[in-house]
């Protein structure tokens, strides 16, 4: 069975949803039968590479909140990524156009390295003091999944080198009807939108292995959408 998911570096609920979803899959019975891949979605396709924001700044713009709100709204989230155990950094996060990151975790696909690659990412975004919108960072972080250091800066250096995937996932997701992430689907046959509980990723799993037709499992669950506005639970509530 195949799980293919779209997400995206600046996603917080994409990082939390994948921790949902290996927990999910670690109790289901064919997990060693089931192919994992990762594909591409840009929260913000139109911000040019080096254009980078605080996060802090950049949630008070959008949602038209004082700084004060916006570092709560970070707690909030925080909160829930720590539940699944998750370091997550509520403040001094930056925000900027992931295309890059993209088109080096096609390479790390195509040298079968792209969950550690992409791990890595997640952790340096959200958890530590390494910007992912640095390409010395990127080459890093390719170089600690495996990467060959030289092969990861040509392709940072060439605008085109896997952009066609990138932008091939990006149609499929269109297609599907994806317009938040994370968005799950699962052997072709289940779709699940945003950073469901572990149970619901579990029950999916289980369902598509009888080969139901395509279904969106679970109810509405914490997500960020196209527009790169990521839903924010209230205080004391789940994701």
């Amino acid at each position: 069975m195949r799980v293919e998911i779209w997400s995206d570096i600046a996603c917080p609920w994409c990082y939390i949803g994948k921790a949902r979803f290996e927990k999910g899959l670690a109790g289901f019975a064919h997990r060693d039968e089931v192919e994992v891949v990762h594909r591409s979605f840009e929260l913000d396709p139109g911000r040019a590479k080096g254009d980078t924001a605080l996060v802090i700044d950049m949630l008070a713009q959008k949602y038209g909140r004082t700084p004060e709100e916006a570092r709560s709204m970070e707690a909030n989230v925080a909160a829930n990524a720590q539940a699944e155990g998750l370091g997550y950094r509520a403040e001094g996060r930056d925000h900027g156009s992931t295309f890059d990151i993209h088109r080096l975790l096609h390479l790390a696909k195509a040298r079968g390295r792209q969950d550690e690659l992409l791990n890595l990412a997640y952790r340096a975004n959200f958890a530590e003091e390494r910007s992912v919108y640095d390409d010395e960072v990127l080459v890093g972080l390719a170089v600690e999944a495996g990467l060959d250091a030289d092969e990861a800066r040509a392709v940072l250096a060439d605008p085109e080198a896997y952009a066609d995937e990138v932008r091939a996932d990006e149609r499929e997701a269109s297609e599907l009807g994806a317009n938040a992430v994370p968005f799950f689907v699962l052997d072709r046959r289940y779709g699940i939108s945003g950073g469901q509980p572990a149970e619901v990723f579990a029950q999916a799993l289980e369902q598509a292995w009888k080969d139901r037709p395509l279904t969106a499992i679970g109810g509405d669950a914490a997500a960020c959408d196209a527009d790169g506005a990521c839903e924010v639970p209230q205080a004391g509530g789940t994701a």
